[in-house]
């Protein structure tokens, strides 16, 4: 028996005689063998074909059998009430699944959102079964280590569209979108602007396309000017809204794609001498707890943030049995919660315009 690395192989090719068949370094085709990440995807592949081309065994590196059932949550950040409401779904679903959580978080503080690199290597040693990803972006050699290896994973409302295959649970966005916009339009609105997040991010386009849909529904005119886009940030939310109540038809209610860049539009309202809802309506995203916080207090659509964990928990424990969702995508029903951030617009007298 020959030891290379933490890999046993019987007798048969040694790793120098894969590498060479894969035209590739010893050490390069060691990290392969013991499952580092730190490999380009295409020289992964290499190797792997070469080591089964020529018979090499591989000892797994853990025992899964003896070992805890642990999956992985990688989170973007813990200091949000996002981030709560999807530890809370997820505690709740592993403890009715008999498994152990593993939180990372710390791991993926780097600006692009995604996990470093290293992460992967500690998964392996502490040997979980699967992980699930919340506002965590894996990048694409991430994306391969984990189908090379038969890591199942499912995403939690991705922030990017996933590749082809790839299981993830988010919120009926574009329902969302119409019901926010079918609320200012029954309170009497017209000139309702919409201000989003990222550019082609699949949730943000998702949401303006529902609210499209509903003023064209409605028989109102759309406006290109009153959609707008914040970056998912506050202080990008107060500017757009400065820059939509300068318009020569300034809008009279807003929809804003998250409950966070609403505060923003919150902020500018007060600036501007004005209050919400009598100069502005506002409808937010989400029902985090600072939407009940605010004065007045927010009207908001409803994400089942805890639910859409729970049940991207338990899309995953079908996974490592060996089970396959029937569809890539699952998408959980949205709900309007009506606060006190709506109202009829105020009819103005010709001397206020």
């Amino acid at each position: 028996m020959v030891r290379t690395g933490s890999a046993s192989v019987a007798a048969g090719p040694t790793l120098a005689v894969v590498a060479r068949e894969a035209g590739v370094s010893v050490p390069t085709a060691s990290k392969v063998v013991n499952g580092r990440e730190d490999v380009a995807p295409e020289t992964r592949r290499r190797v792997t074909e070469a080591l089964d081309r020529l018979g090499y065994v591989r000892r797994p590196r853990f025992d899964a059998s003896r070992a805890p059932r642990l999956v992985d949550l990688v989170v973007h950040s813990l200091e949000s009430p996002w981030s709560g409401a999807v530890l809370h779904g997820v505690e709740e679903a592993a403890h009715d699944a008999g498994l152990e959580v593993v939180v990372s978080a710390a791991l993926t503080r780097s600006r692009s959102g995604r996990p470093e690199r290293g992460w992967l290597d500690r998964l392996v040693t502490r040997g979980s079964s699967g992980v699930l990803f919340n506002l965590a972006e894996p990048s694409e050699a991430q994306y391969a280590w984990l189908e090379q290896y038969r890591i199942p994973f499912v995403m939690i409302d991705p922030v990017l569209e996933p590749p082809p295959g790839v299981v993830s649970v988010g919120a009926a966005n574009w329902q969302g979108g119409v019901t926010a916009t079918e609320h200012l339009l029954a309170l009497g609105h017209e000139r309702i602007a919409v201000i989003a997040g990222r550019r082609r991010t699949p949730c943000d386009s998702a949401r303006i396309a529902g609210y499209r849909s509903a003023l064209a529904s409605a028989g109102v005119r759309q406006r290109p000017e009153y959609v707008q886009h914040a970056g998912s940030d506050r202080t990008a939310a107060r500017r757009r809204t400065h820059e939509l109540l300068d318009l020569p038809e300034p809008p009279t209610a807003v929809f804003v794609c998250s409950d966070g860049m609403a505060l923003g539009v919150y902020e500018a309202v007060a600036e501007r001498g004005l209050t919400v809802p009598d100069d502005l309506s506002v409808v937010g995203f989400d029902d985090l707890p600072e939407s009940r916080w605010v004065t007045p207090a927010l009207t908001t659509v409803r994400q089942p943030l805890s639910e859409m964990a729970a049940t991207a928990l338990r899309l995953l424990v079908r996974m490592m049995d060996g089970s396959r969702p029937e569809a890539d995508r699952t998408e959980l029903s949205t709900r309007l919660v009506t606060r006190a951030s709506t109202a009829p617009p105020r009819v103005r007298r010709p001397s206020e315009d």
